[in-house]
């Protein structure tokens, strides 16, 4: 009979140590190490794999072959369709996260009742909430009528013998995952021996039925879904639900997915009947904006294979401490110290006795190196305060020398600035084949491509004096 051999699981990361210890060497957190044994129970794996056997060999194949894709629950919902790659894949786990109170179990709930109103059989289990809370937040929504079957259970045995009874589920959505549990392990639920091993049990469940899985996790204060890393490494896909209290649009983003693209949102909104389906996301971050102020430009920025359009607006006030402020909201903090010292360097544009402020407008976040120029243009405009022309869009990716250097999807920015009534362009230099009225239509007439950044500051400076002539 194999030794038991004692381990201690931290309970905030999931690091193995070999003895106890007050705090954890790999995250830092105190009195975290629980002890678990490893002759047994989920430390060792399936009692079936514990005895040691013979391996059999397996058939092995070429590269070239057949290539069939993998079947898909289409849901109707478009915008949700889009970020998981069409549809939820038979046989899948996916993890959705996203913070408390910001429209998770909604989404699920809508997603849940169009599936079954097109013949799916779905499972909806609920850890944290009551069936009689469910049915309130249905009928809210208009879907109580929909076939979708409920339960209120925590139990991974319990649940899995529940969904075993009769006609295997499309789909099954356990909310969420940190309040279940397995008998295979002593520890409290939300452990991160218990969410491994309720993890385990359910994707074991979906691999071996076929029936698709959507896991809901918490998330940390830093944003990041709570427990170990390795439950975002066993799913198929995890999902990232956003969005800011102050704000009614909500993101779907994708930042992993075996079988689709991972850089795909979809946009929501909401309202007091749940989630709508935003088709257009660049006419709601423009809606409330002001053509004739001073600091504003409209980048025209991408998010997967879908372009969206938002308004970086910069405030530059004189500074009344010895160290200017640096405030950004929705960008990276170094892009904007980094395109300052550019400005400075090669433009001849101070900053230094100037307070920055940049926000990029909706509470939208932008990730992209191709809003350096539209973030240039806002910052040169609040300092001038000269507005810039209300029609023009802004994208190019600034460097360290001053150049403008080019972006990809230039021809798919264009389009679709010039849909939303954009008639000029300010992007680098290497998209003439794009602007050429390849697909751009007219706005490919009007763009200005600067080969460096003080080509586009001089343009802006050389409209003032344009416009101090004409008033004189």
């Amino acid at each position: 009979m194999a030794k038991s051999r004692v381990q201690f699981i931290c309970q905030n990361c999931g690091s193995v140590h070999q003895r106890w210890a007050g705090k954890c060497d790999a995250c830092g957190e105190w009195n975290t190490l629980v002890e678990e044994g490893t002759s047994g129970g989920i430390g060792s794996g399936p009692a079936n794999t514990r005895n040691a056997r013979k391996g059999r060999a397996v058939v092995l194949t070429s590269l070239s072959g057949d290539i069939e894709d993998a079947p898909r629950i289409v849901s109707g919902i478009g915008e949700l369709d889009r970020a998981t790659g069409g549809g939820f894949v038979r046989g899948s786990a996916l993890l959705v996260g996203g913070d408390p109170g910001i429209g998770k179990s909604t989404l699920l709930t809508q997603a849940a009742a169009a599936l079954a109103s097109r013949g799916h059989r779905i499972v909806y289990v609920s850890g944290e909430e009551a069936v009689a809370q469910i049915r309130l937040r249905a009928q809210r929504l208009g879907v109580a009528s929909t076939p979708v079957e409920l339960a209120a259970e925590t139990n991974v045995e319990d649940i899995l013998a529940t969904i075993a009874d009769g006609k295997r589920p499309d789909l099954v959505i356990l909310d969420s995952i940190q309040t279940l549990w397995t008998d295979l392990a002593d520890s409290a639920p939300g452990t991160v021996t218990q969410v491994r091993a309720a993890a385990q049990a359910m994707i074991r469940y979906a691999k071996s039925t076929g029936a698709a899985i959507v896991l809901v996790g918490h998330v940390t204060k830093e944003g990041q879904i709570a427990g170990p890393r390795v439950v975002e490494h066993m799913v198929d896909g995890v999902l990232y639900f956003e969005g800011e209290g102050g704000h009614h649009y909500r993101i779907l983003r994708t930042v992993k997915n075996r079988f689709g693209p991972t850089d795909e949102i979809g946009v929501f909104e909401m309202s007091d009947k749940g989630l709508r389906e935003v088709a257009n996301p660049s006419e709601l971050f423009l809606g409330e904006r002001h053509a004739k102020s001073p600091g504003a430009a409209v980048f025209a920025g991408m998010e997967g294979t879908r372009p969206v359009l938002v308004e970086i607006q910069a405030l530059v006030a004189p500074s009344s401490l010895g160290t200017p402020r640096r405030a950004v909201v929705g960008w990276d903090g170094a892009r904007l110290s980094m395109v300052l010292a550019v400005l400075e360097a090669h433009c001849g544009v101070r900053f230094g006795q100037h307070d920055v402020y940049l926000n990029v407008a909706g509470g939208y976040r932008i990730s992209e190196p191709a809003a350096d120029l539209a973030v240039a243009a806002a910052l040169v405009s609040s300092l001038t305060g000269l507005a810039l022309p209300a029609d023009c869009v802004y994208f190019g990716e600034i460097s360290l020398s001053g150049a403008v250097r080019p972006v990809a999807h230039a021809q798919q920015r264009l389009k679709e600035a010039e849909k939303l009534g954009f008639g000029s362009a300010v992007l680098p230099l290497g998209s003439e084949e794009l602007v050429g009225g390849n697909g751009a239509g007219g706005i490919g007439a009007g763009a200005f491509q600067p080969t460096e950044l003080a080509d586009l500051v001089a343009r802006i400076a050389g409209s003032r004096r344009n416009r101090a002539e004409e008033q004189e």
